[in-house]
């Protein structure tokens, strides 16, 4: 069996004496679509700061291919191949949807790179790769202003990928897009698990449904629940704390 891309164990982190996240345990494994669902106030977006660097764990530990991500910086963590998206799209609305592909791309990490940076074939090769997954090929001198909400969650999603993460973190990827759009995002999850694992926030359980691997249910900052959608949603704890109401 291989080992998982990321372990957590024993993670908890208290804001005020209040426990956000209790004596957590959490792995998952390769090129793995995981849905992380729940109420509000369950832990589910603390849990995606602390992977990711944003906050710090009180107690507990966070390995991912061997870093002790707890231990690190979030532009470590980054950089040790993490990518983080954010519930609202964070793109730039004044540039293309190239300039945003390309203002992404790693090999530039210093002030010194950005001002002699020149688009190569590898650059310009990535970006119609990356575009042509996040269905903007034909959006590649649109500005990004002039995109629809779901197509910027896209962009930014693109973004992330410029960057080669093996894993993914997307906090809410389909709130407020259309039908069309939810069910193209499903498959672009897909697409991306192919090549890297990804972790999901959702509350759209028609869209876990569809693209979940495996489905983790958090209740008050500790796992209630996990296994399929279909073992989760029939648990009755599951019923009774969340999807029942």
């Amino acid at each position: 069996m291989s080992k998982p891309i990321l372990e957590v164990k024993g993670l908890g982190v208290s804001f005020d004496g209040f426990k956000a996240v209790d004596n957590l345990d959490f792995c998952v494994d390769e090129n793995e679509v995981r849905v992380v669902v729940g109420p509000n106030g369950a832990g589910k977006t603390t849990l995606l700061d602390m992977i990711c660097g944003k906050t710090r764990p009180t107690a507990g530990t966070i390995t991912f291919r061997g870093h002790q991500l707890q231990t690190m910086l979030d532009y470590e963590i980054t950089r040790a191949g993490v990518g983080r998206k954010f519930q609202n799209p964070l793109v730039y609305e004044d540039l293309s949807v190239a300039e945003n592909l390309e203002i992404s791309y790693p090999r530039k990490r210093n002030l010194l790179g950005s001002l002699f940076f020149r688009r190569g074939d590898e650059v310009s090769s990535a970006i119609r790769s990356v575009a042509e997954m996040i269905f903007l090929a034909d959006q590649l001198r649109r500005k990004a202003a002039l995109l629809s909400h779901g197509q910027k969650q896209w962009l930014e999603i693109g973004m992330l990928l410029m960057q080669e993460p093996q894993l993914l973190l997307l906090d809410e990827p389909v709130a407020g897009m259309s039908v069309l759009e939810r069910e193209r995002t499903g498959e672009l999850l897909r697409r991306i698990a192919l090549g890297r694992s990804v972790i999901v926030i959702e509350h759209d359980m028609e869209f876990v449904r569809a693209v979940a691997h495996k489905v983790t249910v958090l209740h008050q900052g500790k796992r209630l629940a996990e296994g399929s959608m279909d073992e989760v949603q029939n648990d009755p704890r599951v019923i009774e704390v969340y999807l029942g109401h």
